[in-house]
């Protein structure tokens, strides 16, 4: 069985449909790319770790065509120095209510909402998560993002959930499978 088979396999038709036609993925950033915790050094700079999983789930996402952005409502230097390692395709920090900030990038990308998908973790991204094609929450989000969302990852957020859902997209997308013969001998 190959790996699409297998992580398609629990997917419903519907799940693998909206998946299928995600051009750009949203993410939070607390929560979703790190645990949600905080750190701060002594100096008081704000220190956040970051998944490697997740970062390579994104940049197969981007080699694939997906487009990935983050939309977040903290501000930090982690955080855009991750999303420019990554070389992600926007970032909008500080935005609390970001519902106004993905419309912003959706017209500023020429995409429908059914062909973005947003994962978040909690009340914050309830209206993105409503509104686009594809809106899913990890694992250990709010239960309130639980009712509403398309899908749920099995993994918690900076534990491999960005990485779940890339696997997932690619999949859907019949792209998985030939990415993956790359890192085989």
């Amino acid at each position: 069985m190959s790996l699409s088979s297998q992580i398609l396999a629990n997917a419903s038709e519907q799940i693998i449909r909206a998946a299928a036609s995600v051009k750009l993925l949203v993410l939070d950033v607390d929560g979703v790319l790190t645990d949600g915790r905080l750190y701060f050094s002594k100096e008081g700079e704000i220190l956040k770790a970051f998944n490697i999983q997740d970062g390579l789930g994104i940049k197969l996402l981007q080699s694939a065509g997906v487009q990935v952005g983050i939309i977040t409502g903290r501000t930090s230097t982690p955080t855009q120095n991750r999303a420019e390692e990554l070389g992600m395709n926007f970032i909008v920090q500080g935005r609390t209510d970001k519902l106004p900030a993905l419309e912003e990038k959706r017209l500023q990308y020429g995409l429908e909402l059914s062909e973005i998908g947003f994962l978040g973790d909690d009340l914050p991204d309830i209206k993105c998560i409503q509104r686009v094609g594809f809106g899913i929450c990890v694992a250990n989000a709010h239960i309130a993002l639980v009712q509403i969302a398309d899908w749920q990852t099995e993994k918690s957020g900076g534990s491999g959930a960005v990485r779940e859902v890339a696997d997932l997209i690619l999949a859907a997308q019949g792209k998985l499978d030939k990415i993956m013969s790359c890192y085989l001998i």
